[in-house]
């Protein structure tokens, strides 16, 4: 059962960039998925409720991931910054997919985004009470996804930078 609805939620991340929120219509997300439409609505009522579903999946798995950091050895900045270039992955998939809703009346995808970059955050401070500096850590793994997302990394830069940075944040 949770493997259908798993398959239901990658149907909908995988349309979301390619057709965005209208052309994501819940035919065509249980076309993707393999399933039928009444399958679909069986574990989403709505095209809301697939909406609200996939949001909560992006913040389990930020969860997830902030956990991971804070068990870090360098107690997260230094992870934080480093995973911040990997775009490749399952997370990052996801988190694109939530930014397309942004704006779908149906869900308030930008609440959710704010609240995935508040559990960051909050990770960050954890390590680095200075709120200014953490602010620029996050500041500058925001960065380095962004540009990673495009492509344009300088991975021998970025490492400097963020040597740069876990230095200033352990004096």
């Amino acid at each position: 059962m949770a493997e259908t609805r798993d398959r239901i939620l990658d149907a909908l991340g995988a349309l979301l960039p390619e057709v965005g929120p209208a052309g994501a219509t819940l035919e065509a997300v249980a076309a993707r998925a393999e399933v039928s439409k009444g399958g679909l609505l069986y574990h989403f009522g709505s095209k809301e409720a697939l909406y609200a579903g996939f949001l909560a999946r992006l913040e389990e798995a930020t969860a997830g991931e902030v956990e991971r950091m804070r068990a870090s050895a360098d107690h997260g900045v230094e992870t934080f910054l480093r995973v911040s270039s990997v775009t490749d992955d399952h997370f990052t998939r996801t988190f694109l997919s939530a930014l397309v809703l942004i704006g779908t009346p149906e869900v308030d995808a930008a609440a959710t985004v704010a609240r995935v970059l508040a559990a960051y955050r909050s990770a960050v401070e954890e390590c680095v009470p200075d709120p200014v500096l953490a602010r620029l850590v996050q500041l500058v793994g925001d960065g380095l996804y962004l540009n990673a997302m495009v492509g344009s990394l300088d991975p021998a830069e970025d490492d400097q930078v963020i040597a740069r940075v876990v230095a200033m944040t352990h004096p």
